[in-house]
């Protein structure tokens, strides 16, 4: 129930059923992984259920995917789709131009795919994940396994000419062994500290050799909403550079995110 939630989880929450209204019936809509976008996927299997909502929606992994299905929302593949009107997805920081690191929950490939072959991407976020200058959250890059070490050496080395603070990197684990992606790739955090110029870091990263993607989100961010935990809502689109403020009321009944 809402009202057992943290603060944290009640801006989560309020900014997911805020962005939850921009879905409308028809479209085909991207579908985020985290912690917020379950709190998406959740909300608009309410609306499936209690307004009739119909769209078709593309998960960025596995456990979206499950949990879209499991709600009630049909679900597609992008080679289905192939092409979205809207993608709505949280991340681990976004600044004041709406750069994004995302990664943190290991679907950064899927989640760059799926929001730059979309209209427009959303992001919803609780007001902690806002930064002055990215980098405080470890940056996931996304390598093959073979040769990772090797891939690993030349991150650490191309890192001394960038304008980053820290050039440690540590592979994710799960549990004793690697950390493995829905594509069988493994994870190297970036551990960074403030990234100084984001764009050049996420070019310079991509044309190392075994590296398949990184979790730098450039110039694809359209709207960012944001939750606090006294149910305010705010809504920055940097296209058209408006604000603006509301208020989602809490339901105590509501038993939505209970399992989650």
């Amino acid at each position: 129930m809402t009202g057992e939630l943290s603060p944290i989880d009640k801006a989560k929450f309020v900014a997911a059923k805020r962005a939850a209204e921009f879905v409308e019936s028809g479209m085909r809509v991207g579908l985020g992984t985290g912690s917020t976008a379950a709190w998406l996927v959740r909300c608009l299997g309410e609306r499936v259920r209690e307004e009739g909502l119909r769209f078709q929606g593309v998960p960025t992994s596995t456990r979206t995917a499950e949990l879209a299905r499991e709600v009630g929302i049909e679900v597609i593949s992008l080679d289905e789709a192939r092409w979205l009107d809207l993608t709505i997805d949280g991340a681990d920081e976004f600044d004041g131009e709406l750069n994004l690191i995302k990664g943190g929950g290991g679907a950064l490939l899927q989640e760059k795919i799926v929001a730059t072959a979309s209209d427009q991407m959303v992001v919803i976020a609780d007001a902690a994940k806002e930064v002055e200058t990215l980098g405080a959250f470890p940056l996931p890059v996304e390598v093959i396994p073979f040769g990772w070490t090797a891939s690993q050496a030349l991150l650490e080395e191309a890192l001394v000419s960038m304008d980053v603070m820290g050039r440690k990197t540590t592979l994710r684990m799960n549990g004793e062994r690697a950390f493995i992606t829905d594509e069988g790739n493994y994870i190297l955090d970036l551990h960074v500290s403030r990234i100084g110029n984001p764009r050049q870091l996420a070019l310079v990263l991509n044309q190392i050799p075994g590296v398949v993607e990184n979790g730098l989100f450039i110039d694809i961010c359209d709207q960012v909403v944001i939750g606090y935990g006294d149910g305010r809502v705010e809504t920055r689109d940097i296209n058209a550079g408006t604000v603006s403020e509301d208020r989602v009321d809490f339901v105590e009944s509501d038993n939505l995110f209970q399992d989650i």
